[in-house]
């Protein structure tokens, strides 16, 4: 049995090894043992939340809104500049759970804060 591993690309068990490079015939894809093993650090690690600038987002952080948000079910607005405390991130469409002064507790998608 050999050690070449699955596409990184499209998970084909057809990889061949082409000298320094693995090759993917069914998508194309060229590859390193490196980049394979890149990629099962950060599978294994979790996922990475970013915000709206790029800056890696954890737990207990405190973010800034950067565009006015509308509640939704009321006619208020959760302003930009709003500071928010104590995130906690997690899955799903919304990834930041939070309470907010004023409108309590809230998901907000990490596309619209930035780290204060």
């Amino acid at each position: 049995m050999s050690n070449i591993p699955n596409c990184p690309e499209c998970a084909s068990e057809y990889t061949y090894d082409d000298g320094s490079l693995f090759v993917c015939p069914d998508c194309g894809h060229e590859f390193t043992a490196d980049a394979v093993a890149a990629v099962s650090k950060e599978a294994s690690d979790g996922p990475v939340y970013k915000d709206a600038f790029g800056n890696v987002l954890q737990d207990g952080d405190t973010v800034t809104v950067v565009k006015d948000l509308k509640v939704g079910g009321t006619s208020e607005v959760l302003k930009i500049g709003t500071k928010v405390k104590n995130i906690r991130l997690c899955g799903g469409d919304h990834d930041i759970d939070c309470k907010i002064p004023g409108f309590g507790g809230m998901k907000l998608k990490t596309s619209v804060v930035k780290k204060a």
